[in-house]
């Protein structure tokens, strides 16, 4: 992308292998599934793919391994028109791997392999410094070591340069490095992610308004925190501290895989276009709500027609 790419990702790759199942299996249960495929995925490349398919002028950063899994997600990250100048693959390591359970509600579990995706380092970001230095916008997520992270993070802020985190997943203890809080623009969690940052429940949209209001006072000034809540939409706190509530779209969901990442994207794209934050949070919800309407990580990320066409239908009651 001879321009530059607005939106770059930082983040995991993998494959991903789907098994819809009646339940998911309990402690020694073995449970016989209704179908098997396989997807490319990974959050980074799920929300450099939405960010892609939203509009988004988008650039990966991420590791692979040298296999044909590998070859798979760098050639579908292609068709898709991310620019992949600044992947890399590593000898020795596999491709990321990711063993995905879906029930008949279209609720998931999820096993991760990190494989190459634990070899990305900040030597890695500081080669893909051309792509920032054009950027808009830097987006962050969890899968990859939380040194590279904070590099790729502290690397953005000396260029001036946008930060959203989807802090997902969410360390167990609840502790991000002071460091990587004070450099971030946008912090996206889910409710059960920004339980775990604050260490206690967060049910329904006041609770959510109160912990984003508790995570902001983490950041730099003028941040913006939003809390995704499934079917309750999404809940936040804007730049001014003003209060931001936007309902979901009702959509029959079939299958909730990266249905945050597909939110990530579209609200990234949003965000380096010029609209407000409230539409950009809107046409965001609607992707998010699309991704639920198909199986599988990618082939559920909608495109920008769609999200569009969703927003237009007014499906959702937004406020």
């Amino acid at each position: 992308m001879s321009a530059g790419a607005k939106v770059v990702v930082v983040g995991s790759l993998s494959l991903d292998m789907v098994f819809q199942v009646p339940r998911r299996p309990l402690k020694g249960e073995t449970v016989k599934g209704f179908s098997f495929e396989t997807f490319v995925g990974g959050k980074g490349n799920n929300q450099a793919l939405a960010a892609a398919r939203a509009g988004a002028s988008t650039a990966m950063v991420g590791k692979v391994g040298k296999d044909s899994y590998g070859e798979l997600i760098l050639e579908t990250l292609e068709k898709n028109g991310v620019d992949i100048s600044a992947m890399s693959t590593d000898p020795e390591a596999g491709s990321g791997l990711a063993n995905i359970y879906v029930d008949p509600d279209g609720d998931n579990s999820i096993i991760i392999v990190p494989r190459a995706n634990d070899r990305l380092l900040p030597a890695d970001i500081d080669r893909a410094r051309p792509l920032l230095e054009k950027a808009g916008l830097l987006v962050l997520q969890l899968e990859i070591p939380m040194q590279t992270v904070v590099h790729a993070a502290e690397l953005a802020a000396e260029l001036d340069l946008k930060v959203l985190l989807n802090p997902a997943p969410a360390p167990d203890d609840g502790e991000l490095p002071e460091a990587l809080y004070k450099k971030l623009d946008y912090l996206i969690p889910n409710e059960s992610e920004a339980g775990l940052l604050l260490q206690r429940n967060i049910d329904g949209v006041d609770a959510a308004l109160a912990a984003a209001r508790q995570l902001k006072k983490r950041m730099k000034p003028g941040a913006v925190v939003l809390i995704t809540l499934g079917e309750k939409g999404v809940a936040g706190i804007g730049p001014d501290d003003e209060e931001l509530i936007v309902a979901a779209y009702n959509v029959d969901s079939v299958d909730t895989t990266a249905a945050g990442d597909a939110f990530a994207g579209c609200l990234a794209r949003g965000l380096t276009e010029g609209l407000s934050l409230k539409d950009a949070v809107r046409e965001a919800c609607a992707a998010g709500a699309l991704a639920t309407t198909k199986p599988g990580a990618v082939p559920s990320l909608p495109t920008r027609v769609e999200i569009l066409n969703l927003v237009q239908a007014g499906s959702g009651k937004n406020t």
